[in-house]
């Protein structure tokens, strides 16, 4: 029998999606997700610019948002989640236009390569490229990584790979339920087995199309959680849903970091599932941006006039 769960009203209609999750349906899915990217446009507050970036022997294309009124030359990476498998969703792609605009910053969204076909590690090679190019856009001015799910994966190998590639790491964190890696049998892997939008049987299918070999990469690019040191990981700020078999890895990602030193924010959200601010409506998500717009504030923009 199906479990109940007390979700809150503004995500009622988030309680009964389940991601399509067939390997032999993936390529079509990918490539009619994959057409929104090229329907994002410029309006009067942030112009959208299409970018093709190296990466090895190959290239990620990404988008970068610019805001018309640019209050810090500092950039945000934000790399999307969907299990390493689905494209951007229209909500993610709002999110990267909000933050430019609400934070007066330049981001940047990758349009990474995509599991199954593209196994670990070229999702993270990928956001790595475009997080070099960052670095040259930036001229010198702070860069924080961001981004929900598996995006949040990303952000977090992003900056290990830049601590260990000896290049300018980043100055923020900002995850949203991200999958931190491997945490053992946590109790929220155990309880949402069911729940919408992402559990632990989603979570299964979705690792066994990320890690088709287990000798190929980093493991703390795919696992942040188990990296050797977190030495040089800068400050963070986290969000997990209530209904969420991510949930509990998220906790102890958190606490690992505040262990060794690093400031945290930790947000536990509640009567939410993974996914929730895809709900840009709500009134709890509009709430949850403001603290996250004002994070970014506080790490990307000081020493510049404004509030």
């Amino acid at each position: 029998m199906k479990k109940q769960y007390d979700i809150h009203p503004d995500f009622k209609l988030l309680s009964v999606i389940r991601p399509p999750l067939k390997k032999e349906s993936m390529p079509r899915m990918q490539k009619m997700m994959g057409l929104l990217f090229d329907r994002q446009r410029s309006d009067r507050r942030v112009m959208v610019e299409k970018l093709v970036i190296p990466a090895g022997d190959t290239s990620v294309r990404a988008l970068l948002y610019v805001p018309t009124e640019e209050k810090t030359k500092a950039c945000l990476l934000y790399c999307h989640g969907g299990g390493y498998a689905f494209p951007a969703a229209p909500y993610q792609y709002d999110l990267a236009r909000i933050y430019a605009e609400r934070v007066g910053c330049r981001v940047l969204f990758p349009d990474y390569r995509l599991a199954p076909e593209h196994p670990f590690p070229a999702a993270p090679e990928d956001c790595f490229a475009a997080y070099r190019r960052l670095l040259s856009l930036a001229g010198g001015s702070p860069i924080a990584v961001c981004g929900d799910s598996a995006g949040g994966t990303l952000s977090m190998a992003v900056t290990l790979m830049a601590i260990d590639r000896g290049l300018p790491v980043p100055c923020a964190q900002l995850l949203t339920y991200p999958a931190v890696g491997d945490c053992g049998e946590t109790e929220s892997l155990r309880l949402y087995t069911d729940t919408p939008m992402c559990n632990t049987e989603d979570m299964n299918t979705y690792g066994e199309w990320y890690v088709q070999d287990e000798s190929a990469g980093k493991r703390a690019y795919r696992s942040p959680i188990e990296a050797e040191s977190f030495a040089g990981i800068p400050m963070t700020y986290i969000e997990t849903a209530e209904f969420d078999c991510l949930r509990d890895g998220a906790v102890l990602y958190a606490e690992k970091l505040r262990e060794n030193g690093i400031p945290v924010e930790l947000h536990n959200t509640k009567g939410t599932v993974h996914g929730y601010d895809m709900m840009l409506r709500s009134g709890i998500v509009k709430e949850l941006i403001e603290q996250r717009v004002k994070f970014l504030k506080k790490t990307l923009c000081r020493g510049n006039n404004h509030e």
